[in-house]
C-alpha cells in the first residue's frame, strides 16, 4: 500500500507541476528535502537514545515486572478462553507490558508467540479465535504509558518549546480507542455474520506464515530469581531527593500562582517541570531496584542509535514525496477541497493525511507528521494534532498482516472491523484532546 501511496505522491506532483510551472521549486526541494531529512535525523538522535536509555533503566529497575503484575488480573477476565497457567497468557502479558512501555522491538516477538500459542487452542485453524480478536484488537488500539518517545524526539528536533505537552493528549486518546476496539470487538464476536466456521478449502485460503524460529523465551522478570529489594542507601536517595523537590515545588508554586492562577501553575508544570521530573523518576527506579544506573542507559541508549539509522531512508523517501507534493501546488488544491468539510469538526485539513496513513503505514505517518512539525512549527495547533495522532493507534493493517500471517489464519472474523473502530475513536479521542488541552 505504501508503495503505490508514494509513487502516487512523486508522480501527481510531477503532473500538477506541470499545469502550474511550478516544475523548477520541485526539482528544487527534492535535493534540499533530501539533504534537511538526514539533518532532522541527526537531530533527533540524541533525543533517541537518551529516552530509550531512560527506559530501559526503569524496566530493569522492576517497572516492568510491577506493570505485569498489575496486567495479569485484568486479561485473565478479558480472556476467559486462555487458561490462567497457559504459555498463551504470559506471552499476551508481556506484550502488553512491553507495548505499555513503549518497547515496541520487544512487544512485536511477544505478540508473535502470543499468536502462536493462541493458535494451539483454537479448533479452527485458518480462523481466527474470539481471543485472538480481542488480542489484535487492544495491539492495534495502542496504549502507552510513557511519553510517545519517538514523537517527543522528532518535537525536540524540530525545537518545540515544550516537546512533552502531547503526552497527555496522546494517553486520553489511545485510552478512547483501545475502549472503542475492545467495545466493538465483544459486540461483534457476537454478531452471526462473524461466527467462527470451519475453512471449506484450507490449502487454497491459507496464506504463508514468516520465520519465528527466534521467538522469545516466555520467562517473565523477576519471576526466575530473586528480586533484590531496596536497602538503606536507595531508601535514603530516594526520600532526600522527594523531599527537597518538593520543598523547592512548594516554593515556585507559591511564588507563581498569584501571578497565573492554578491553570498557569498546571501548565508551568507541564512545560517546566514534567521532563527533568520524569527523568529523576526513571533513574531512580532504577536506584530502587539497584541497577547501575549509567551502564542500563548506555546500553539502552545503543538501541536508541540504531532505531535512529533505521528510519533514516524511511524519513528521506517520504519527506521528500511529501515535499515535492507540497510545492507543486497539489497539497494546496488537496487541503482547500477538503478543509470545509474538516473544519466542521474541528480538524485542519493540513493533519487530515496524517489520519488517513496511520492506519496504514508507520513510516509514512512519521514521515507525514515530521513534514508537518517543519512547515507548521511543532507548537501549532497542526502541529500538535498531528503529534498527537501519532500515538493514538497502532499501524493497524501492518499489525494484523504480520500476527494473522504468523499463523496462517486467512478468515480474521471480526478483527478488521473493530480495530478500525478502534482507529477511528483514537481520531475524534486526539481531537477532542487538543482542542482540550490547547484550544
Amino acid at each position: 500500500m505504501l508503495n503505490w501511496i508514494w509513487l502516487g505522491l512523486v508522480l501527481t506532483s510531477v503532473v500538477f507541476a506541470a499545469f502550474t510551472g511550478r516544475m523548477e521549486a520541485v526539482s528544487k526541494t527534492s535535493l534540499e528535502t533530501a539533504k534537511r531529512a538526514i539533518e532532522l535525523v541527526i537531530g533527533l538522535t540524541g533525543a533517541m537514545v537518551f529516552f530509550l536509555g531512560l527506559v530501559r533503566v526503569a524496566s530493569d529497575g522492576g517497572l516492568l515486572r510491577v506493570i505485569i503484575r498489575g496486567l495479569r488480573p485484568l486479561l485473565r477476565r478479558l480472556f476467559p478462553d486462555v487458561p490462567a497457567d497457559h504459555p498463551a497468557m504470559t506471552a499476551i502479558v508481556m506484550n502488553f507490558a512491553s507495548n505499555m512501555l513503549g518497547l515496541g522491538n520487544a512487544a512485536t516477538p511477544f505478540g508473535l508467540k502470543a499468536m502462536v500459542e493462541l493458535d494451539k487452542l483454537n479448533r479452527h485453524k485458518g480462523v481466527a479465535t474470539n481471543s485472538m480478536a480481542l488480542f489484535l484488537a487492544i495491539n492495534t488500539s495502542s496504549i502507552v504509558l510513557l511519553p510517545p518517545l519517538g514523537t517527543v524526539a522528532v518535537r525536540v528536533a524540530t525545537e518545540s518549546d515544550s516537546p512533552f505537552s502531547i503526552w497527555l493528549p496522546t494517553l486520553f486518546a489511545t485510552i478512547c480507542s483501545t475502549v472503542a476496539a475492545v467495545t466493538a470487538c465483544l459486540l461483534l464476536q457476537r454478531l452471526r455474520v462473524f461466527a467462527a466456521k470451519p475453512l471449506r478449502s484450507r490449502e487454497e485460503e491459507e496464506i504463508p506464515a514468516p520465520d519465528l524460529s527466534n521467538l522469545p523465551d516466555l520467562e517473565v522478570p523477576g519471576e526466575s530469581e530473586k528480586h533484590r529489594s531496596p536497602g538503606p542507601w536507595q531508601w535514603a536517595i530516594l526520600l532526600s531527593f522527594t523531599v527537597a523537590v518538593a520543598l523547592g515545588y512548594g516554593l515556585h508554586v507559591a511564588g507563581l500562582l498569584p501571578e497565573v492562577g492554578p491553570l498557569g501553575v498546571l501548565q508551568d508544570t507541564v512545560n517546566a517541570w514534567l521532563l527533568p521530573l520524569l527523568i529523576c523518576g526513571f533513574l531512580l527506579i532504577g536506584v530502587m531496584g539497584r541497577v547501575r544506573v549509567y551502564d542500563a542507559l548506555v546500553e539502552g541508549g545503543k538501541e536508541g542509535l540504531s532505531v535512529a539509522v533505521r528510519i533514516a531512508p524511511f524519513l528521506v523517501a517520504i519527506l521528500v514525496a511529501i515535499e515535492m507534493f507540497r510545492e507543486s501546488g497539489a497539497m494546496e488544491a488537496l487541503i482547500g477541497a477538503i478543509e470545509p468539510l474538516t473544519s466542521a469538526i474541528g480538524v485542519p485539513g493540513e493533519a487530515l493525511p496524517m489520519a488517513f496513513m496511520r492506519p496504514l503505514s508507520g513510516s509514512g505517518a512519521f514521515g507525514i507528521m515530521t513534514s508537518i512539525l517543519e512547515t507548521h512549527g511543532p507548537d501549532s495547533f497542526v502541529g500538535l494534532l498531528s503529534s498527537t495522532l501519532m500515538g493514538s493507534t497502532e499501524t493497524t493493517f501492518y499489525v494484523l498482516a504480520i500476527y494473522l500471517g504468523a499463523v496462517r489464519v486467512s478468515d480474521a472474523r471480526h478483527i478488521l472491523p473493530a480495530c478500525l473502530t478502534g482507529d477511528f475513536a483514537g481520531f475524534l479521542g486526539a481531537v477532542a484532546a487538543c482542542h482540550l488541552f490547547f484550544g
